[in-house]
């Protein structure tokens, strides 16, 4: 790769690192980028989430005021997201290529339905708050939390864009708490999705039987990584008082022309 194809990754892992932080879906940015850099979309794919996996923690560290409190939580529902992201790269390294190909376009427009919908999602779930008076469900939501989290771990752990909206939708339906605090578990829990596919795509990239494509690209998922740790700690400080709607227009936009662009292929 060249500099300037690694200094576009670096800037996309930055932009990714703070949206993931602030709203969530930042793989709607550095995906598309490694593809139009001519990546492979399972390798790009792969190399994303190794990227992306040191800018959750960064994230998660960011917001660590918020999950005063939380960490029984976060362990409980943390191992939803350690199973769910375990399943997910496991099936992208057991299914064809071929398959995930032709599902990219797909769920790159799911993702962009995610972020356009989030703000009725959220006021639906401050609605619900205000309603409930009394009867409010236990600390830690009930099992059919944990196991959409489960789910959601599963799509986190095969793609991952818009993983962090699906989190904090939810988490707002099923725990009574402020949105700040949700973000910083939905931040811990898309840092331990991230995590566990990076080490099992690292792992699989070192067999020597694996499949060309079914490789991280060391190059681009490090510039991915330093982008991602950067823009974590900007939106963790910062992040937060930009406007939302200027997050959602990037991630549409960019995810729009990649899906033109792989139709298009």
């Amino acid at each position: 790769m060249t500099w300037l194809e690694l200094l576009a990754l670096v800037v996309a892992g930055a932009a990714a690192g703070l949206i993931n932080t602030v709203v969530g879906s930042g793989t709607l940015i550095t995906f598309p980028t490694l593809l139009a850099l001519g990546i492979p979309p399972v390798t790009a794919n792969m190399s994303n989430t190794v990227g992306l996996a040191p800018g959750s923690v960064s994230g998660a560290h960011s917001m660590r005021t918020e999950l005063n409190g939380q960490w029984i939580r976060v362990l409980r529902l943390g191992t939803a997201s350690l199973i769910g992201g375990i399943v997910g790269a496991l099936l992208l390294l057991w299914l064809p290529s071929e398959a995930f190909d032709a599902i990219v376009p797909v769920l790159i427009g799911v993702g962009c339905l995610l972020v356009i919908i989030q703000p009725a999602l959220t006021r639906r779930i401050v609605a619900r708050r205000v309603r409930l008076s009394t009867d409010e469900p236990g600390p830690h939501g009930g099992f059919w939390l944990w196991l959409a989290i489960l789910l959601t771990g599963v799509y986190g752990g095969y793609f991952g864009a818009a993983q962090g909206v699906l989190l904090i939708g939810v988490m707002g339906i099923g725990l009574v708490e402020s949105l700040a605090r949700i973000n910083a578990v939905k931040n811990v829990l898309a840092a331990i999705v991230n995590g566990v596919a990076g080490v099992l795509f690292v792992i699989i990239t070192f067999v020597p039987t694996a499949q060309e494509e079914a490789r991280v690209n060391w190059a681009a998922a490090a510039a991915i990584a330093v982008g991602s740790v950067l823009g974590a700690q900007l939106g963790g400080r910062v992040g937060r008082r930009l406007p939302a709607t200027l997050y959602r227009v990037v991630i549409v936009a960019v995810g729009v022309v990649a899906i033109i662009s792989l139709v298009w292929e």
